[in-house]
């Protein structure tokens, strides 16, 4: 069995990035995402273990200090590590696995993971992503200035991407990633070996 693709996913918050790969995980049973160990509190509907792994700040540390994390990142005062043994197990059941990180993360993973795939999201303007921000009644003027200002440093760093996707329409970038995804799964070394006795079938 092939191993499966590595893909980094990144965008600045309220692009929305969790939207899009909700929906693109429904339509793709082979592809599967990486559940992130955090320090932040869990969100309204978010379940340990399914949205992410929720530590304390000490049990995160100590997985840290274990090399236990593929990718750690600290975003708006808490922490994020990927697991490299949950990632790698993955992989080797020959699932693709999306990481869902920011792009200090996205850096750590290419040095270890160098043929990842990855995919910047944007908004279709930076009106839309203040907009977008404001819509979720989560957060008072404050904190969304801060969201925007850390949004246009995120933005700052697409060029270190394979792939830029613009949300403007939904449907639309949602088609841009099956896209990509579909793509990849069939690049030569990949669809030639997944295919090698009708291959070989015919060449003899």
């Amino acid at each position: 069995m092939n191993n499966g693709n590595l893909f980094i996913v990144s965008a600045p918050s309220g692009a929305g990035k969790t939207s899009l790969l909700k929906e693109l995980l429904k339509a793709n049973p082979g592809l599967a995402i990486s559940v992130s160990h955090t320090t932040r509190a869990p969100r309204p509907g978010e379940e340990d273990g399914v949205h992410y792994h929720f530590v304390s700040v000490g049990e995160f540390m100590r997985l840290a200090g274990e090399g236990a994390f593929l990718e750690q990142a600290q975003v708006f005062d808490n922490y994020y590590g990927t697991s490299q043994a949950g990632v790698q197990s993955q992989l080797e059941q020959g699932l693709d696995v999306v990481l869902e990180i920011d792009w200090q993360g996205a850096r750590q993973v290419r040095k270890a993971f160098p043929d990842a795939i990855s995919i910047f999201i944007i908004p279709p303007s930076i009106a839309a992503l203040r907009e977008r921000l404001s819509g979720r009644g989560q957060d008072d003027d404050a904190i969304i200035e801060r969201r925007m200002r850390d949004a246009k440093k995120e933005l700052s760093h697409y060029a270190e991407y394979d792939y830029l996707v613009v949300n403007d329409r939904f449907e639309d970038a949602l088609d841009d990633l099956a896209c990509i995804v579909r793509s990849e799964s069939l690049r030569l070394e990949r669809n030639a070996s997944r295919h090698a006795a009708a291959l070989q079938e015919m060449l003899d």
